[in-house]
This record gives C-alpha cells, structure tokens and sequence, in this order.
C-alpha cells in the first residue's frame, strides 16, 4: 500500500475531519498564529500550505491574502468548494513539485511523514515565502503510510535554522514535536 493510498483511506468521505481539526489550534500556537476565537487572524498575509489536505488551517483564518493549498491527493469535490468560497486556490501536486513563490508565508504541518523527499519540500517552501512556519511530529520510525521518520536535525539542516522541540499530550496531539518559525 502506497502513503497515497493510506492517507486516502485515513480521510475517507471528508465528513469528519474533527481529529485533524482539533490539532490545528494546537499547531497554530506553536507555529505562532494570532488566535482569535476559533480563527488565525493573518493580518492579510499571503500564504501557501503545503499538504494541507482537505481542511486545511487556512480555512480557520481571518484577514487572508492570496492563497494557495498543495496536496497530492484529490478529495471530494464538496471540499474544494469549500476553498472556493474562501477564496482559497488549491493544486493537487506534490509538495516536491512546487514552483510557485511570492507568499510572505509558507504553512507545512503535520505532512512530512508522508513524502518521497522532506528536504525538497521545505526547500521549495523557503524558495515561496520570506517566512515558513512548520510543525511535525519527530522521531517516529517509518511505517506503512509513513515512508520518512522526521527528526530534529533533519529539519533543523533543511531550514538552516534550529527549532525547538515539546512533547505534546492534549487535544489530539501525542508526541515529540518540532516547530519553528524562520524569517529568511
């Protein structure tokens, strides 16, 4: 089974999305997001999420620029015209294939585990946006679906730029994690 077909079949219908949800308020307050009720307020900043799936944190935001998802997977059609409505453009490729640039931002959370080269795909999001916020799970051992374990060093060495660490047990969060926010 390919990381496509077990992520495929972790989001199945699209119809309950809670478990990743929960998760992004939890990711916004590390990668250093203004909350503001159950919204990010990105004071009109651009910004491209890489891997952001079918509920991307983008679709929890006030004061949106231009914007733009990048996922691998194609979802049901009734997602994308929930990006639609916001505004929001979405690309079914690869974060390895990214070309486009000109974001002030670039969002990766929570995606890594589940690519061919994590290298590539931060490297494309410095070369997008002045800034990159991430967050991802480290130290857990490739499995099925997860073909990268994600470590420290390596993300550290992709930005050029070290980042902490926090071990995480609350609303759907479990584990060791990175975050960082770098300003190129």
């Amino acid at each position: 089974m390919s990381e496509y077909t077990f992520e495929s079949e972790y989001w199945g219908d699209c119809t309950n999305t809670f478990d990743e949800d929960q998760k992004h308020y939890i990711y916004g307050l590390y990668m250093g997001l203004d909350r503001v009720g159950y919204s990010f307020d990105v004071h009109g900043r651009s910004i491209v999420d890489i891997g952001g799936g079918p509920t991307s944190m983008l679709l929890k935001t006030k004061n949106l620029g231009k914007a733009l998802v990048v996922d691998p997977l194609f979802y049901p059609a009734w997602t994308y015209a929930r990006y639609d409505a916001k505004g929001i453009n979405y690309s079914v490729i690869r974060g390895e294939d990214l070309t486009r640039d000109g974001f002030d931002e670039c969002w990766i959370y929570n995606c890594l585990q589940h690519t061919d080269d994590p290298a590539k795909i931060i490297a494309n999001g410095l070369r997008a946006a002045r800034t990159l916020r991430i967050f991802e799970w480290v130290d857990i051992p490739a499995h099925e679906g997860h073909p990268q374990e994600i470590t420290k060093k390596l993300l550290d060495d992709a930005i050029g730029n070290e980042g902490k660490l926090v071990h995480l047990a609350e609303a759907g969060c479990f584990g060791l994690a990175y975050f960082n926010t770098y300003t190129q």
